[in-house]
């Protein structure tokens, strides 16, 4: 039985394979069937550490980094927003032989990135597994009261010194989206990718992308398109709901909780969830991949 304690260490082993421009690291252990992790802003495949040992006896668990994210390379150009990282990301399956039978495990940003890849590839997936996950647009009154003046802020000149002066991703909005107090190496871990104020670009770009009110006009539509299959579309689901949760509440959730032949369980949480609970995140997506869902 795996020990229920969160654990700040990740002893997962990196592979480093050349995408496109750069290089992209990513956790591979395992044989079978491919899961990928799919991590968002401004986190990592450190999210996953204490979630990937339950599950990587039932097949192959990859876990990347995002370009410019965790331990992977920059972008050359700078390029960071959601069409640039679905670039990369179809390059990354390609290169790492991901073909067919995926189960997908997605939170945030790499929610919105796994559900794109999988509305152009149905016959590669055999399920998905999402949390905390962006599956429709927004608009501005969807937003908790105070809560849309952060991201207007982000979307405005200011975002430059929030994001990247005050690296506010990594120092305030991801502590303070975790229900207990991060330790220092966990911290650390997450620090790491992002010494400089040039390196936090990423953590500022996402905020950007988010289909608010209709803009970006593209993303808007790449979130639409999914929401409409994944509201259609047969391919089994888990639902791992967060309680309190952050982002899939309220009409998020209730939308998603439309969607067909899907399984839904709760966990303690904010919108960080793994830091939380990720013994009951690991028991639940065994379950679900036991149950051949």
């Amino acid at each position: 039985m795996l020990d229920r304690k969160i654990s700040s260490s990740d002893t997962h082993p990196r592979k480093l394979v050349r995408v496109l421009d750069t290089a992209m690291s990513y956790v591979d252990v395992g044989n079978g069937d491919p899961m990928v992790f799919l991590h968002g802003n401004p986190t990592s495949s450190y999210l996953w550490r204490n979630i990937i040992p339950y599950v990587s006896d039932l097949g192959r668990c990859l876990a990347p980094d995002l370009v410019g994210m965790g331990r992977s390379g920059p972008a050359p150009d700078g390029g960071y927003r959601f069409a640039d990282h679905a670039r990369y990301l179809d390059a990354w399956f390609e290169a790492v032989g991901v073909t067919g039978d995926v189960t997908l495990v997605v939170h945030d940003w790499g929610s919105a990135l796994g559900f794109h890849w999988a509305v152009r590839h149905p016959e590669r997936v055999k399920a998905i597994a999402y949390m905390e996950s962006i599956v429709a647009p927004r608009l501005w009154s969807d937003f908790p009261d105070g809560r849309d003046e952060l991201f207007r802020a982000l979307r405005s000149p200011d975002g430059e010194r929030l994001a990247l002066e005050e690296n506010f991703f990594i120092e305030t909005v991801l502590p303070n989206s975790v229900l207990r107090k991060l330790s220092d190496e966990e911290m650390g871990a997450y620090r790491a990718p992002f010494p400089t104020p040039a390196s936090r670009m990423p953590t500022l770009i996402f905020p950007r992308e988010l289909p608010i009110q209709g803009e970006p006009e593209d993303v808007t539509k790449i979130v639409e398109t999914y929401g409409r299959w994944l509201s259609e579309s047969p391919l089994p689901k888990l639902f791992i709901a967060a309680d309190p949760g952050a982002q899939l509440v309220g009409h998020a959730a209730r939308f998603a909780r439309t969607w067909p032949n899907q399984h839904e369980v709760t966990v303690t949480g904010s919108h960080y969830l793994q830091e939380d609970s990720p013994a009951d995140i690991g028991a639940a997506l065994r379950h679900f991949l036991r149950m051949g869902r």
